[in-house]
């Protein structure tokens, strides 16, 4: 998988789409299952625990799995995402935030499988540092990413509703770990649906390719000629 430039042309390479077509259904595929398990886990409240809750007990270790399988597809839909992009809007900082995301999700479901059993001691502080270390680093990693698609012609109009839901994520993220407002299961729940659902979004976008993005300016470009005309 080359990080060629691919803006220029007619259409990405296939492997950009089928990502992109990954992380959606991935992405879909990881609400629907936490949706689900809100009904099944009658044992939990809803409002306060929190996902990590669900790691254990009656289909917890399903919920370590979707755990891992989101991690790959972000990993995968990093990489593709600044295939994707003109050289100007690339950046080697947000593949890393978001590869680290990954890795510290995979380490929260991996951990939570083994260490509580072989190493209780080591347990709690691993899940902490992981837990938070992937809540930082993704949100910053959409955040960045999001800012950056302005200096890509066929990003460049998807980059307000980009901030706009990073944002969102974002401030949530923020009530929820530092000003502490609210149920805290809700608000950690909030936090990662929003920003699970930026991931499909991008996702969306890879999978349709540079044309909807043409398309959308050629259109605009032909309103404006008409406006002139008048």
């Amino acid at each position: 998988m080359s990080l060629s430039p691919v803006s220029d042309s007619p259409a990405w390479p296939s492997w950009i789409t089928r990502t992109g077509a990954l992380a959606t259904a991935a992405g879909c595929a990881f609400l629907a299952w936490v949706l689900v398990l809100q009904l099944l886990r009658s044992d939990l409240s809803w409002t306060q625990a929190q996902l990590s809750a669900y790691l254990h007990g009656p289909y917890g270790l399903s919920l370590r799995v979707a755990y891992c399988l989101l991690a790959l597809s972000m990993s995968l839909q990093a990489l593709a995402l600044q295939a994707s992009l003109a050289p100007a809007a690339r950046s080697g900082v947000v593949l890393g935030l978001f590869w680290s995301a990954a890795l510290g999700l995979a380490t929260v479901a991996i951990g939570d499988s083994y260490l509580p059993q072989y190493a209780p001691a080591a347990a709690l502080s691993v899940h902490l540092v992981a837990a938070q270390a992937a809540f930082l680093c993704v949100i910053a990693a959409v955040l960045l990413q999001s800012w950056q698609l302005r200096a890509d012609p066929h990003w460049r109009t998807h980059a307000a509703p980009a901030l706009w839901l990073g944002g969102v994520a974002f401030a949530v993220l923020i009530t929820h770990a530092v000003l502490r407002l609210g149920p805290r299961g809700l608000g950690q729940k909030s936090a990662i649906a929003l920003i699970v659902a930026w991931l499909i979004w991008s996702g969306l976008r890879l999978a349709r390719g540079p044309q909807a993005a043409r398309s959308r300016r050629t259109r605009d470009n032909a309103n404006d000629l008409s406006t002139e005309e008048c």
